[in-house]
């Protein structure tokens, strides 16, 4: 079974939500038959690369709050993320483009498979939401990320210097959210038929995968008699089959 989770590393209830399903996922009985893959999603893919702004401030002017208010804001997403076991640093962080670290998603899940993009973007969420130093606009910084996740330090620089390097994937994975009727993140989608929108609580991650492995269709086995046993030659507990004459 495949989950494919749209999310942004902007995004706190992405944050909170990959802790969320992951703690459904550690004590989902099939958990070993999941394979979880990230796609990209920009919450703001207009900001140019290299415009960074407090996140205070920002939030204010984008919701018409006072700074008090969002200050209020980010403490209750850090109590929420704090009852998930995560660190969030509710001042002195920012906000700017993510589209280079989509890109190294990209790269790292091409290069290392699901688990290094797995260990990146967790990488990347703690830099973003736990960390003092920023994480935008600081190419060394992405790169010694993507070294910790495993992946070879000389590569990744090199995408970052080649803007054009999984453009079009994260592109495709931002018309498919669309296509989907995603329209915000944290967005899970599980084999195709059930999705999920938000950071729910683990209980209804749990909900959602036993569903969607119960909805599972069974397997039709082609070259089977029609009292279910093989035609073809074949080996089992007991031994092979003797060639036919």
């Amino acid at each position: 079974m495949r989950v494919e989770i749209w999310s942004d590393i902007a995004c706190p209830w992405c944050y909170v939500g990959k802790a969320r399903f992951e703690k459904a996922l550690a004590a989902f009985p099939h958990r070993d038959a999941v394979e979880v893959v990230h796609r990209s999603f920009e919450l703001d893919p207009d900001r140019p690369r290299g415009d960074t702004a407090a996140v205070i401030p920002m939030l204010a002017q984008k919701y018409g709050m006072t700074e008090d208010q969002a200050r209020d804001a980010e403490r209750r997403l850090g109590d929420n993320a704090a009852a998930e076991g995560l660190t969030y640093r509710t001042e002195g962080r920012d906000h700017g483009n993510t589209f280079d670290m989509h890109r190294l998603l990209h790269f790292a899940a091409e290069r290392g498979g699901g688990k290094a993009q797995d260990e990146l973007i967790g990488l990347l969420y703690r830099a973003n939401f736990a960390e003092e130093r920023s994480v935008f606009d600081d190419a060394e910084r992405l790169v010694a990320l993507a070294a910790e996740a495993g992946l070879d330090p000389a590569a990744a620089r090199a995408v970052l210097d080649d803007p054009t390097a999984y453009a079009d994937a994260v592109r495709a994975d931002e018309r498919e959210a669309a296509e989907l009727g995603a329209n915000g993140v944290p967005f899970f989608v599980l084999d195709r038929k059930y999705g999920v929108s938000g950071a729910q609580p683990a209980e209804v991650f749990t909900q959602a995968l036993e569903q969607a492995w119960g909805a599972r269709p069974p397997l039709t086995v082609i070259g089977e008699s029609a009292s279910g046993s093989a035609d073809g030659e074949a080996c089992g507990p007991d031994g092979c089959e003797v060639p036919r004459a």
